[in-house]
């Protein structure tokens, strides 16, 4: 799953800036920063200690791939920083049921 995320950001960097303004370029930083988090909650098992913090940002990155592809680079920036930020929730509250586990 991570090449695919890596190869739609390397695929919008390496379009002219010309046509498509920064805002390619700014998606997919965000977007790899988001699907890194997203993949490191899944590892973690944030999809069975934190479902809602984990589901609420896989949806959110995976809206953000729509948007990008309807060229709302902006919009898909902006979800995909949300998805980010969900993401390091449910990690940080994997983390935390998993220290208080017996």
């Amino acid at each position: 799953m991570r090449i695919r995320f890596v190869a739609v950001a390397v695929a919008l960097v390496a379009v002219p800036l010309g046509g498509t303004g920064c805002g390619g370029v700014n998606y997919a930083i965000a977007v790899n920063a988001a699907a890194s988090r997203v993949e490191e909650a899944k590892a973690l098992g944030a999809d069975q200690l934190a479902p809602y913090e984990y589901y609420f940002a896989k949806e959110h990155l995976q809206q953000a791939q729509v948007e990008a592809a309807e060229a709302s680079y902006s919009d898909a920036a902006n979800l995909a920083e949300e998805a980010e930020a969900h993401a390091s929730t449910a990690i940080e509250l994997t983390q935390k049921a998993r220290r208080t586990r017996p």
